[in-house]
């Protein structure tokens, strides 16, 4: 019977944390040959430019050619990742206080032919 009841309280306990959003919550980015990346394996960049904290200055035909990492109205910032609204009222994530982007021209998982671009995009490391 303790056996029972013992496993009846983690059920509850595991559907407690599931209903509040809190379990099983993950990074909206993970690490990859030590760079980050989607979770499709597409590089994340940062972009020197980016210097206030909290602001995204990559817009337009900038943000065209660098797609932001956006978030849902249902992501949640947690630790070193925190979430900034765009100038055009997306949102997007940050991680460490940069702002993270993905690049057009990488076609595929693991491409890291944005780095270096102008001086001022780098690969993101974590």
């Amino acid at each position: 019977m303790a056996k029972v009841a013992t496993a009846f309280r983690g059920l509850l306990t595991a559907a407690a944390l599931a209903s509040s959003g809190m379990a099983f919550a993950a990074d909206p980015a993970m690490t990859k040959d030590g760079a980050l990346t989607t979770h499709d394996g597409m590089t994340l960049y940062t972009f020197d430019k980016d210097t206030s904290a909290g602001k995204s200055v990559c817009n337009d035909q900038c943000a065209t050619n660098w797609p932001p990492l956006t978030a849902s109205a249902s992501d949640k910032a947690e630790g070193d990742w925190t979430i900034i609204k765009r100038e055009d009222g997306a949102s997007q994530w940050v991680y460490k206080g940069k702002p993270l982007y993905t690049f057009k021209s990488d076609q595929a998982e693991g491409d890291k032919t944005g780095d270096g671009k102008g001086d001022v995009w780098h690969v993101a490391k974590p």
